[in-house]
């Protein structure tokens, strides 16, 4: 018997990359802006700012399992996903503006409350979104092959998101001038920026939802469906833990991401301090990794075609890794041959580099959504239940718990460092701007590599998934 799986069209995978637009944007203003803007520009200390993301990143990677297992266990006439995705839409846009709108005139505790509510209120609205948009790819794509391209629309859109979100803000909203070098010291600029980016947001999740729409009665549906509660829940995600593929990638994002988020801390302070940029030459940096991001699409199925999905993830991610250190060890070490911060030979090479890892790191983030995807297709032949949204709960749980504890870290090590508020270019102490490069680079990479050894532990490929795809059309066809 031969397992007949429908293809998707090129519209719905579009409109279902469009929606990630929106977790690209979040993503760059965390990684890159709301931490800058509350240690440097409002003076809330580091380790308080950082305090405040962390809490919001617990409470978000505690509603990830809520969301997705009430997902799963929802029917209505717009299916399982499609309620909770529209339904995020407004109350982000509200949160999102009013984080980078606080009032005038509280205290530093007064700050810290501010930020912390409208940190979990932003992350809070898009997991609602986000956690049945994932479920929703491995529900539209059955086709081994194709899950991968359309998990790489949306690991594109995300990208191009948060790319054009650092160009845009970079080059409109905090442009140097004789008052505020760098730019990103300006508090006027951050309304504008909230203002704009809440909008796009949520515009993206309507384009998403409409996009998709048609889809929903070509969906497959969970062949029993129990009530949500929270014994259920819990036995859900004992049940996901017990797959020793899910294990594997379960853990080794956990020691990626943990360095991801630390250095996402780092990131503006390096591009000002560590090799001397101001923000004009910053708001060129994403437009070449949006070049690389482009070319990444292209390439995404053709790797995981000759490599397979394991390995789809753990070369390219070896790679990305080298890349971002190479340029940082050669400035620590201080090399002789190696052009000072003034020469514009400095500005090229770290475009090359993040072009270099633009076009790898989707492969990347695209092949583990795939693999997530597949490992619900095991699942259901394991348990007899369809839990994408448990799958994909847990799996963002891992990115989020994680980054709680890098964001906290990153904030106190900018506190240990010294490094100093308000900091305009060129008056930070050169051993300060030495150990945030450190930090930033090769002290970090070592949790990275060792979350691309646990990856081995994955054991779905390409056969085995043809082979789960042919007993799972079987059973439904046995149904009366």
């Amino acid at each position: 018997m031969s397992s007949t799986v429908r293809r998707l069209t090129f519209g719905p995978m579009v409109a279902f990359g469009v929606g990630q637009a929106a977790e690209g944007i979040k993503n760059a203003a965390f990684n890159t802006f709301v931490l800058f803007f509350y240690q440097q520009v409002i003076g809330v200390p580091g380790w308080l700012t950082g305090l405040a993301l962390g809490i919001a990143l617990c409470f978000d990677a505690v509603t990830d399992p809520v969301a997705g297992a009430l997902s799963d266990k929802t029917q209505t006439r717009w299916g399982r996903r499609h309620p909770f995705m529209l339904a995020a839409a407004l109350p982000l846009a509200f949160a999102f503006y009013f984080l980078f709108n606080p009032p005038d005139g509280l205290s530093e505790y007064g700050y810290f409350a501010w930020l912390t509510v409208f940190a979990v209120l932003v992350r809070g609205a898009l997991t609602f979104y986000y956690i049945p948009h994932l479920a929703l790819g491995a529900e539209m794509a059955r086709d081994y092959s194709q899950r991968s391209t359309l998990y790489a629309f949306s690991t594109l859109f995300s990208s191009v998101g948060g790319a054009l979100t650092g160009f845009f803000a970079y080059r409109f909203f905090f442009p140097t001038t004789p008052e505020f070098n760098p730019g990103l010291l300006n508090p006027e600029g951050y309304v504008g920026f909230g203002t704009t980016f809440g909008i796009a947001m949520s515009l993206a999740i309507v384009a998403c939802v409409i996009g998709t729409f048609k889809e929903i009665p070509h969906l497959r549906q969970p062949i029993g469906l129990q009530r949500f509660g929270v014994l259920n829940l819990f036995r859900d995600l004992r049940d996901v833990f017990r797959n020793p593929s899910f294990r594997a990638l379960f853990f080794g994002m956990l020691f990626s991401t943990l360095v991801l988020s630390i250095e996402g801390v780092f990131s503006p302070f390096m591009g000002v301090h560590f090799w001397g940029f101001t923000t004009e030459k910053l708001s060129l940096i994403p437009l070449v990794a949006l070049v690389g991001l482009l070319c990444s699409v292209a390439i995404i199925p053709i790797i995981t075609k000759l490599l397979d999905k394991k390995r789809a993830v753990i070369i390219p991610a070896a790679i990305v890794i080298v890349n971002t250190n190479v340029l940082i060890v050669l400035r620590l070490l201080d090399v002789p041959w190696f052009p000072a911060n003034d020469s514009p030979l400095i500005l090229l090479l770290v475009m090359l580099t993040t072009f270099i890892s633009a076009l790898l790191a989707p492969v990347v983030f695209a092949t583990i959504n795939s693999m997530f995807a597949d490992i619900a297709d095991e699942h259901e032949i394991e348990t007899g239940e369809r839990r994408e949204g448990v799958i994909f709960a847990a799996r963002s749980f891992v990115l989020k718990a994680t980054g709680a504890v890098g964001v906290f870290v990153g904030g106190m090590l900018l506190d240990l460092l010294a490094f100093p508020r308000g900091a305009a270019a060129g008056t930070v102490p050169d051993d300060v701007i030495w150990n945030l490069g450190l930090v930033q680079g090769p002290a970090t990479s070592v949790f990275t590599m060792f979350g691309l050894f646990l990856y081995l532990g994955y054991r779905l490929d390409r056969a085995r998934h043809a082979e789960i795809m042919l007993e799972l059309d079987r059973r439904r066809e046995a149904l009366p």
